[in-house]
C-alpha cells in the first residue's frame, strides 16, 4: 500500500500562512470580525457554544442575552488574535514592536530584570500575547517552553518566527523545567502560559471563578525554589486601530508561599482578576472547567442544569480525579 506524501499539504499551508502574514493588519482584523459574525449567526457553532458555556459558569449573574452578546464579542476578539498571531509570525520583530502604543507598569519589568534575581512572566491566554515577544526581546533573552505543533507547516512557520528572536526554546518536559530553573537561578527570565490543564502529576486543584480546576504547579514550584520575581503580562488590542497596550502587574505575593496550595491559589486569583476586568479578551474557547471530574459533562448539559452542577463542584474542595 502506498503512503501519500504529506509534503504538498505542508507546502500548501505554509504558502497560505505566508500570504496571510503579508496582508495589512487592519485587513486581517476585519476578516476575523467578518468570520466571527458569521459564526455568531449560527446557533450550532461549536466554538460559540463553548465560549457561552464558560461565561455562564464564570458570570452566573448575567442574563442569557448578556451571555450571548459577550460570547459573540469574545469569539470575535479571539479570531482577531489568531490572525494577528499569523501576521506577527510572518513579520520581522520590528513590526510587533511598532504595534505597542502604550505600556503600563514597565518600571516593574525593568526593575525585576535589573535585580538579577530571576523573573517569571505569567502570560495567560488573554488578548494577543504573541505580539509581546519581540517587545520583550528588547530587554532580555527569554527561556521559554515550546511544544511542537501537530501540524508540521504551522510548526515550521512558528519556529522560523522564534528564530528571529533571542529566545532559548526548551522542551515541555523535566529537561525543559531544569533548564528554566537554572536560568532563573542565574538571574534569567522565562515566560509561562499557566492556564492550561496539566497532567494530573503536574497539577493540583485550585479555584478559578469559584470552581476547583486542575491547575499547573510549575510557576509556583519555580517561584518557591528560586524566590524570583513573578509578574503578570497582558496585551490588549485598542479600539479604532490604535495599536496594542501592554499591562505589567505583580502577581499576588502569596505566589512565593511555602504552602503550594496557597501559591497556586494566588496565581489563579491573579488571572481571574485580570479576566474579570476585561472578560471579552480572555480566550474562553478552551474547556477549562472540564478539568474537574464533577464538571466533565458541563459543556453538554442543558442550561437549567448548569447552576446545580456548578454548585456541587464549588462545594467540593478537592475532587477526586
Amino acid at each position: 500500500m502506498m503512503v501519500q506524501d504529506p509534503a504538498p499539504a505542508v507546502t500548501g499551508l505554509s504558502r497560505i500562512l505566508a500570504i496571510f502574514s503579508r496582508l495589512p493588519l487592519a485587513l486581517l482584523q476585519g476578516l476575523a470580525r467578518l468570520v466571527a459574525r458569521l459564526l455568531g449567526s449560527l446557533s450550532s457553532a461549536k466554538a460559540l457554544k463553548t465560549v457561552r458555556r464558560n461565561l455562564q459558569i464564570a458570570f452566573p449573574e448575567l442574563s442569557p442575552e448578556q451571555h450571548q452578546q459577550l460570547a459573540k464579542q469574545s469569539v470575535q476578539a479571539q479570531f482577531q488574535s489568531m490572525l494577528e498571531f499569523v501576521k506577527v509570525w510572518g513579520s520581522p520583530p520590528q513590526f510587533s514592536i511598532d504595534q505597542i502604543h502604550q505600556v503600563q507598569g514597565q518600571e516593574l519589568l525593568t526593575e525585576a530584570i535589573g535585580s538579577k534575581q530571576g523573573l517569571i512572566l505569567v502570560l495567560p491566554h488573554f488578548g494577543s500575547w504573541e505580539i509581546m515577544n519581540a517587545w520583550l526581546n528588547q530587554f532580555t533573552a527569554l527561556v521559554i517552553m515550546y511544544k511542537p505543533s501537530q501540524n508540521p507547516a504551522l510548526d515550521q512557520f512558528v519556529l522560523k518566527a522564534r528564530s528571529r528572536l533571542q529566545a532559548t526554546l526548551v522542551p515541555t518536559n523535566e529537561s525543559g523545567v531544569r533548564q528554566i530553573f537554572r536560568a532563573l537561578k542565574q538571574g534569567g527570565v522565562t515566560a509561562i502560559l499557566p492556564d492550561h490543564t496539566p497532567e494530573t502529576s503536574g497539577g493540583i486543584y485550585s479555584r478559578f471563578f469559584g470552581c476547583p480546576v486542575l491547575t499547573s504547579t510549575l510557576v509556583s514550584r519555580l517561584a518557591q525554589k528560586t524566590q524570583c520575581h513573578v509578574l503578570q503580562l497582558s496585551c490588549m488590542r485598542q479600539p479604532n486601530h490604535a495599536g496594542f497596550c501592554i499591562t505589567i502587574e505583580p502577581v499576588d505575593p502569596r505566589i512565593h508561599s511555602a504552602d503550594l496550595q496557597q501559591s497556586v491559589d494566588a496565581l489563579n486569583q491573579s488571572i481571574e482578576q485580570l479576566v474579570r476586568r476585561h472578560p471579552v479578551h480572555y480566550h474562553w474557547s478552551y474547556k477549562r472547567f472540564k478539568a474537574n471530574p464533577l464538571l466533565e459533562n458541563i459543556y453538554y448539559v442543558a442550561d437549567k442544569q448548569i447552576a446545580p452542577t456548578v454548585a456541587k463542584a464549588q462545594q467540593a474542595d478537592s475532587p477526586s480525579p
